[in-house]
């Protein structure tokens, strides 16, 4: 046996040894226990697979899947990571990273730009979507793994890097040396007025450290626009930060009212958590937009907005997870997320759906976007019935928040813009067009959002590219057919090229129809307000 394997094993028995008696100093497990006598036997089969297998195996990662097994045993939301995944995990969550702020995607063996991080240094060099980076420090970068882009182009704050590029109507390639910087992951990433000149709209895609603050730059900026009404998108929000969704929530709603509250087994973890008014912004006409992605922190927010009555929630069923977990960092770096409570509404909701059926919940976490489940009507028979704490409307626990306004949505691309889409077809093209017609400066992205159309002449190039792709495969009548499509995403990738990812949105937010047909109940969400202001000057 080699001195790797029996120190592995070795490692893996002083760990289990560990805990038990870590738990019996605790009191946790009883001396009667048979706990001790199980992780010996957990400790004779290791040794007797890794003496006798017949072949080599990998003990450590024989324990890695006797921790998963373990945790099996307890709800789906208590995970063991790895130290690699741990690392991108962490990074997400505080919000930044240091590097040249673009994402890629590999096409054809070469790195692609998508998009470039508004106020990263590629952005200020001028890097575009679309532009093709065909070395990397004088070597060719064709060929490239993920992982080995990544390790050439992050690094340190400071550090240079070299790199040249091929842009679509181009014919030289263009040189560049980037000083990487830090570079942040939003999770407020849009926030705008819509063109009614009174209506703001933030777009919050999780909840890392920095979230609430970036809320309050956001709605900040809008009040001095004239926003006297907002749109709070948390559709796809798979939620994040307990302490983030508790401040995010605190900018809507009066002071000492209750936000959420917890109930575990262990000290800390049952606690009641309120607003305050530190950070209370004006009581305007609030829409919550939620999907069945929306979970976590963003039911936490959705539903202490619907509970004390301070806004309209719109959409579909919410997904329904109402665990809290705790990070407890292992000796290798690796983490254990496990759920130490459950979260409860004000009104005393617990939006947990059930996970009696393991392999049903995790199946439905891992397709949560499926336009069948977003569309499904919700089941809100045998589930417990609350009461609003303000005008006492009917709500329901125990399968996510169920929306005041059911807003279905459609049922997403069909199969040809399906291809057309993955085949990043209009990226290319619009990439391309943007090159060879449009010069700095020559368009304000106001008139081009409302008068801008794709000529007729391009159509007919693009239909040309599109029926000549081997990878596409459509016909001619798939593109009439679906005419109207194609020019709307056309204009949204030349957008992004032109001005970056905040315009490109923009221009997708036109065709976004749960968001127009949202704002025609704003007259119920001024009603709401009125209520709520009323309410809250009672208690005063």
């Amino acid at each position: 046996m080699s001195k790797a394997k029996v120190s592995t094993l070795f490692v893996a028995g002083a760990m289990l040894v560990g805990f038990v008696m870590g738990s019996l100093l605790t009191g946790q497990v009883h001396a009667e226990s048979t706990v001790y006598d199980k992780l010996r036997v957990f400790n004779q089969v290791l040794r007797f697979i890794n003496d006798n297998y017949v072949e080599d195996v990998d003990t450590g990662k024989l324990v890695e899947s006797g921790i998963r097994g373990m945790l099996e045993d307890l709800d789906p939301h208590s995970n063991y990571v790895e130290p690699e995944a741990f690392a991108r995990m962490n990074e997400r969550n505080t919000g930044e990273y240091e590097g040249i702020g673009i994402s890629f995607e590999i096409r054809d063996g070469w790195i692609t730009v998508v998009s470039v991080m508004d106020g990263g240094p590629s952005e200020h060099l001028g890097l575009r979507p679309g532009d093709r980076i065909v070395t990397i420090e004088g070597e060719s970068a064709k060929g490239l793994t993920n992982e080995e882009v990544v390790s050439k182009l992050k690094g340190a704050k400071g550090t240079r890097v070299a790199i040249s590029v091929a842009r679509p109507g181009l014919e030289q390639d263009l040189d560049f040396t980037i000083v990487r910087d830090k570079i942040p992951i939003y999770s407020v990433p849009y926030s705008f007025m819509l063109d009614d000149g009174h209506t703001g709209y933030v777009r919050m895609i999780r909840f890392s450290a920095t979230t609430s603050e970036e809320l309050e730059t956001a709605l900040r900026d809008l009040e001095k626009q004239g926003m006297d009404r907002l749109v709070l998108d948390l559709r796809n929000n798979s939620g994040g930060f307990l302490n983030q969704a508790i401040e995010v929530a605190d900018r809507f709603i009066d002071g000492n009212q209750v936000i959420v509250y917890t109930k575990g087994r262990i000290d800390g973890s049952s606690q009641h958590y309120y607003s305050t008014d530190a950070v209370t912004h004006p009581r305007y006409p609030l829409i919550v937009l939620v999907n069945h992605m929306s979970a976590s922190a963003s039911e936490i927010v959705s539903g202490a907005i619907q509970d004390h009555d301070r806004g309209l929630v719109a959409g579909v069923t919410t997904f329904g997870k109402g665990l809290v977990q705790r990070q407890y960092m292992l000796m290798d770096n690796s983490a254990l997320l496990l759920t130490v409570a459950r979260y409860y509404t004000p009104s005393g909701r617990l939006i947990q759906r059930s996970y009696a059926d393991r392999e049903e919940y995790l199946e439905h976490w891992a397709h949560q976007n499926d336009p069948a489940a977003a569309s499904a009507e919700p089941d809100t028979a045998g589930r417990p019935v609350y009461y609003t704490l303000n005008e006492k409307r009917m709500v329901y626990g125990g399968g996510g928040i169920t929306p005041d306004v059911r807003i279905v949505p459609g049922d997403g691309p069909n199969e040809v813009q399906g291809k057309l889409e993955a085949s990043r077809l209009f990226f290319e093209f619009a990439n391309e067009y943007a090159t060879r017609h449009f010069s700095p400066n020559t368009w304000e992205f106001s008139k081009f959002l409302h008068s801008w159309q794709l000529p007729e002449s391009a159509m007919g190039d693009f239909e040309a590219k599109a029926l000549a792709s081997p990878v596409v495969k459509v016909t001619k009548e798939d593109l009439e057919a679906n005419r109207t499509y194609i020019k709307d995403a056309i204009k949204r990738e030349v957008a992004g090229n032109l001005w970056g990812s905040t315009e490109r949105y923009r221009v997708y937010l036109e065709t976004d129809d749960t968001v127009s047909r949202a704002l025609q109940h704003f007259p119920e969400a001024e009603m709401m307000a009125k209520i709520y202001r009323a309410a809250v000057e009672n208690q005063r």
